[in-house]
């Protein structure tokens, strides 16, 4: 028995499932998790000693890598200055302004704990601000566990197969409203029966919690046009695409303004964040300067800004988000070459450094039904080739890929390597 099996019986005593967060525990793919012990760069190694190129990079937020020298540090220092102090710091303005310029619609921002805050606090704001209840989401999409968002959600539901919303209030179920993903005439249909009553339309611009899913022509506009005439306000929960999809985002890829922008994971640079911005005048609804009351007596902790200052500083520097981006194309690239060398139905989405693998020769993946039509049982044997071979991928077919400015030749030519015998054993 390998030493990751061993904890993994060990863990199952104590934690339920084994596992802090339910993905982990491989029910979808088969096997024991690997258990993690350190990570540098693009690589990462576990408890029995084997080293794998990581293309999860827990879930989007290392976008420089593990352990960059530059963000130790940072972190380093701060945590010898103190942990928390529950008190303003200079590190929540610095790291407020970074975001602030890189993402032009935000003009004030909240500082949270973590992406479901993030999502959680928008939501009471858009309702506060409005005066609404109804909440328009999109089937597949997943906006962290809150209740209202857990209604037909996404990757962490999808990959276990169970519903969403057992423990939610059946009064709460009814306030959240969902449609196709990708399908503007369906959230037409909704705005023409509920318009009056939608506070706000929520939606991952793209989507990345049912693999990577790129919103198609016309429907991120088409979402702004109906919230503007339904006075409603549009969120975008760039928790996964913020500083991936584009350094500004998926709004500045796609050039659409959403009222609501909520991040998390990348401004942390691997620690607990989140963030809720967005204009002025909706922002100011929130306490203490209005009556949406929002609070957290770690946001804002001064360890987590350190993380993000030095993760956006090294990002957006001398090219380095474009080398990242440019290799998961080449990626992309390579692993189509080498499935159409064997054989395998297989395309692929990218969008920036965020990436998805579908075995699939139905042609374009664009909603949740394509994805589910996916062959799932050939997604589990190339995971598993992958893992063997030293390749990290997401332990499910509904979870997006990440690369990070890190990732190197060396790291593609093994990548490809590996693809290329996981292919030919499919």
């Amino acid at each position: 028995m390998s030493r990751s099996a061993e904890l993994f019986a060990e863990a199952r005593q104590h934690l339920v499932g084994g596992v802090n967060s339910a993905v982990r525990a491989f029910r979808s793919v088969g096997g024991d998790p690997p258990f993690m012990r350190r990570g540098e760069g693009a690589w990462i190694e576990d408890e029995d000693g084997r080293r794998y190129v990581d293309y999860v990079l827990s879930y989007g937020p290392l976008a420089v890598g593990h352990a960059h020298p530059e963000v130790v540090d940072a972190v380093q220092a701060a945590a010898a200055r103190g942990l928390s102090f529950g008190a303003p710091t200079v590190a929540e303005t610095e790291l407020a302004k970074r975001v602030k310029a890189l993402v032009p619609s935000i003009e004030r921002i909240r500082l949270v704990n973590s992406g479901t805050e993030a999502t959680m606090s928008a939501l009471r704001l858009a309702r506060g601000y409005t005066g609404r209840e109804k909440i328009l989401k999109f089937r597949g999409n997943y906006h962290g566990h809150v209740d209202p968002l857990l209604v037909e959600a996404g990757s962490g539901v999808l990959t276990l197969g169970i519903p969403g919303s057992p423990g939610v209030p059946e009064g709460v179920a009814a306030a959240t409203l969902t449609v196709p993903y990708n399908d503007i005439e369906a959230a037409r249909e909704v705005f023409a029966r509920y318009g009056e009553d939608i506070a706000a339309v929520i939606v991952e611009p793209v989507a990345g919690n049912m693999n990577c899913i790129p919103p198609v022509p016309g429907f991120l506009d088409g979402l702004r046009g109906l919230c503007d005439d339904a006075g409603a306000l549009l969120i975008f929960d760039e928790v996964m695409t913020g500083f991936r999809v584009a350094p500004g985002g998926a709004q500045a890829h796609y050039a659409v303004t959403p009222d609501l922008t909520c991040l998390g994971k990348v401004i942390g640079g691997g620690l607990p964040v989140g963030a809720v911005g967005g204009r002025g005048e909706v922002m100011a609804h929130l306490a203490p300067e209005g009556p949406v009351y929002q609070a957290g007596t770690l946001s804002g902790n001064p360890v987590a800004m350190a993380a993000g200052i030095a993760t956006l500083d090294v990002l957006t520097r001398d090219g380095a988000w474009e080398a990242a981006a440019d290799y998961a194309r080449r990626l992309t690239e390579g692993l189509t070459e080498r499935a159409r060398a064997a054989g395998v139905p297989f395309a692929t989405n990218r969008v920036g450094t965020m990436m998805g693998l579908f075995f699939t020769d139905a042609g374009a993946v664009q909603g949740f039904e394509d994805v589910a039509a996916c062959d799932a049982d050939a997604f589990r044997r190339f995971f598993h080739a992958m893992l063997d071979g030293g390749v990290y991928l997401a332990p499910s077919a509904f979870e997006a890929a990440f690369v990070s400015t890190a990732h190197d030749e060396v790291a593609l030519a093994h990548t490809l390597d590996v693809a290329e015998r996981a292919f030919a054993a499919l």
